[in-house]
């Protein structure tokens, strides 16, 4: 895998970008009580100053309609030197119509913190296209925004990830999850989501321990992108460690079956050192998948690779941070994960 040029720490006082590159739901009146919300976290738990950008608080509709004014939001905030960190106010299914309007040469030139989740795994893949890391993470109005306060795990992995250039080091799973779905609106803010006990890492094949550069996203996002100019060559699957996770579509086993099938026909499951998977939203086909993926990668001679289930990022919370192109590592004997540099400077 290429090498990602890190970007810098960030620091109490530092203005941050908030961007609606997909669902524009940030700006919409019912919703804008989640978005202060998400935004009065970053200020107070952060030390941060959160900025919105031109259209970020454009509505829906504005920003169903118009994905140039999108990549003009994120193309402004990486070019803004005052600027320090872009953070997604929030996922959705488009942000790949932005893709005619983007400047490659701008991010390339102004690595910063760029953080999201879900369909945010596009814009993942443009920083990764520019040759810099970004962090698969918290989006603003899910998790900064979550009822009552931020989960203290969420909070920790941020504070680990964003603020600090000494290494990442093991990331513990949560002791509890929930997906549980209120309604976002002002009435349940003070309403805590119901959390579950969490099972910890579940190390469905491998053996010792295996190390590579962290790359992945939304598996049903990466379907979308693959034929594009910004999904990963083969060769920037070489000696990493695959990261996916399902949406809240929760798409079925046969799905996950046949695209996943895909890695291996194009030569990807020759190249990766081994695979995490974050736990399904509602646990929602959590067995199935289980087994489509033990199939798949048998049926490609992979059985020995070592892959980690039910892990702590995407489609639930709370979630860790994964930074684009670290070094990480899976040890199958402890059934642990850690990330092995840091991934700012």
């Amino acid at each position: 895998m290429k090498r990602l040029k890190k970007p810098n720490r960030l620091n109490p006082g530092d203005k941050v970008a908030l961007v609606s590159l997909s669902w524009g739901g940030a700006g919409d009146k019912e919703l804008l009580w989640r978005y202060r919300q998400g935004k009065e976290r970053l200020e107070k738990v952060f030390g941060l100053v959160p900025v919105e950008m031109k259209h970020t608080l454009a509505g829906s509709e504005y920003i169903y309609n118009h994905p140039e004014k999108r990549a003009e939001d994120l193309m402004e905030a990486f070019r803004d030197s005052s600027i320090k960190a872009i953070i997604a106010t929030i996922g959705g299914n488009d942000s790949m119509r932005m893709l005619p309007y983007i400047d490659f040469d701008i991010i390339r030139s102004n690595p910063k913190v760029f953080m999201g989740y879900s369909d945010t795994t596009t814009t993942h893949l443009l920083c990764h296209k520019a040759g810099i890391s970004s962090i698969y993470g918290p989006t603003l109005m899910v998790d900064f925004a979550e009822n009552i306060s931020m989960s203290e795990y969420t909070v920790e992995g941020i504070k680990k990830t964003l603020f600090t250039p000494e290494p990442i080091g093991r990331v513990e799973p949560s002791a509890i999850w929930t997906s549980e779905y209120l309604p976002w609106e002002e009435k349940n803010k003070f309403t805590e989501r119901a959390f579950k006990k969490n099972d910890g890492y579940e190390l469905l094949q491998g053996r010792g321990v295996t190390r590579g550069r962290l790359i992945g996203g939304c598996f049903e996002v990466l379907d979308m992108l693959r034929g594009t100019e910004i999904f990963p060559d083969r060769e920037d699957f070489e000696d990493t460690i695959l990261f996916l996770e399902t949406s809240e579509e929760k798409p079925p086993a046969w799905l996950l079956e046949s695209s996943l099938r895909s890695y291996g026909v194009n030569g990807i499951f020759d190249r990766i050192k081994g695979m995490i998977w974050g736990k399904p939203q509602d646990e929602t086909n959590k067995n199935e998948y289980k087994e489509v993926i033990l199939k798949v990668l048998k049926e490609f001679n992979k059985q020995d690779m070592p892959v980690l289930y039910n892990m702590n990022f995407g489609h639930t919370e709370p979630k860790i941070c994964l930074p684009y192109g670290v070094m990480s590592e899976i040890n199958c004997e402890e059934k642990s994960f850690a990330i092995l540099e840091a991934a700012v400077q």
